[in-house]
């Protein structure tokens, strides 16, 4: 039981760390306007790639028997859902819907990932983890709705808006599907460490971005010097902390926590990003904001506490 609570504290930890720095997803569209969304997603993961590539290389030999040829075509998959489709999308949605909008729709992760989640075995019965879920898409609801209703001045006409709310499902939709994937593959391939699969998820992505960036060169509008070393900061900053640090410690989560439960640590992401972004307007969080992030806190204490009643049940001797 104390081991498992252990476990446990540490997955939390480790999906509250990784939700922090993914948050800083959401300003890279906002520090390099003048960049596409394609320049912009390909940078980042060429980025990535690199990084991942580098940090890999003197545990190659050993790791590369580790992984068949499903394994492979799962980190293909993997990477395009979880990399470079989902900063696509996001990337048109902040630019088109804000990042109130898109916050708050990618923010229903958890509640997706979450009902996916109770349909595996492990999992503990609706009737405990119902209450935090509902409690989690109230606090995101609320931040949405607060943000949503303030509005500004030459903002994005209704065609574009809805362009960037479409977008934004799209995120949704691929980071969930990458979400329940990954878990599913960090539980099947136990013989690799949490940060050796991220660095190669990374050398993956870093190789899909490599086809990307030709047309995304292509089709870049003219750049000068400063918005390129603008575009490079961003890249290098949110590929370091947001690919491999973040991915790191959300791995470490994927192993410590059931599905159900990990749904629940994605709740930080949004959380963080509208901290950034108040930051970012040098403006104090409202009331309602402040009620929205400790209903989110509450709803994640509660869902731990679910699992480990669950936890205790399963244990008990007959």
């Amino acid at each position: 039981m104390a081991a498992a609570s252990r476990e446990r504290l540490w997955g939390v930890a480790a999906g509250l760390g990784a939700g922090a720095l993914w948050g800083l997803v959401f300003l890279a569209p906002k520090l390099s306007p003048e960049a596409s969304p394609l320049l912009l997603t390909a940078g980042r993961y060429l980025a990535y790639g690199v990084i991942a590539a580098v940090l890999i290389a003197p545990r190659w030999r050993r790791l590369a028997p580790l992984i068949d040829v499903r394994a492979w075509r799962a980190l293909v998959w993997l990477s395009l859902a979880g990399n470079l489709v989902y900063f696509a999308f996001l990337v048109v949605a902040v630019h088109l819907a804000g990042v109130a909008a898109s916050a708050l729709i990618v923010g229903m992760v958890p509640v997706v990932v979450a009902l996916w989640g109770l349909r595996d075995r492990n999992g503990p019965p609706l009737s405990r983890t119902a209450p935090p879920i509902a409690l989690a898409a109230l606090a995101v609801g609320l931040i949405g709705w607060r943000a949503l209703g303030q509005g500004t001045a030459g903002g994005p006409t209704g065609a574009q808006a809805l362009i960037g709310l479409a977008c934004a499902f799209g995120a949704l939709a691929s980071w969930t599907a990458y979400a329940v994937g990954n878990s599913r593959w960090m539980a099947r391939l136990t013989q690799v460490s949490p940060h050796d699969w991220s660095l190669l998820t990374g050398v993956v992505t870093g190789g899909l971005a490599l086809v990307l960036a030709v047309p995304a060169v292509m089709t870049s509008p003219v750049l000068d010097a400063e918005a390129w070393a603008r575009l490079a900061g961003v890249c290098l900053g949110v590929a370091l902390l947001a690919s491999i640090i973040g991915n790191a410690l959300w791995n470490q989560a994927s192993r410590r926590l059931p599905l159900t439960m990990l749904g629940q640590m994605i709740v930080f992401e949004t959380v963080f990003a509208f901290l950034y972004g108040y930051v970012l307007e040098r403006r104090a969080p409202a009331a309602v904001e402040i009620v929205a992030i400790v209903l989110m806190i509450v709803s994640v204490v509660w869902c731990v506490r679910a699992h480990g009643v669950a936890h205790a049940v399963e244990e008990t001797p007959h």
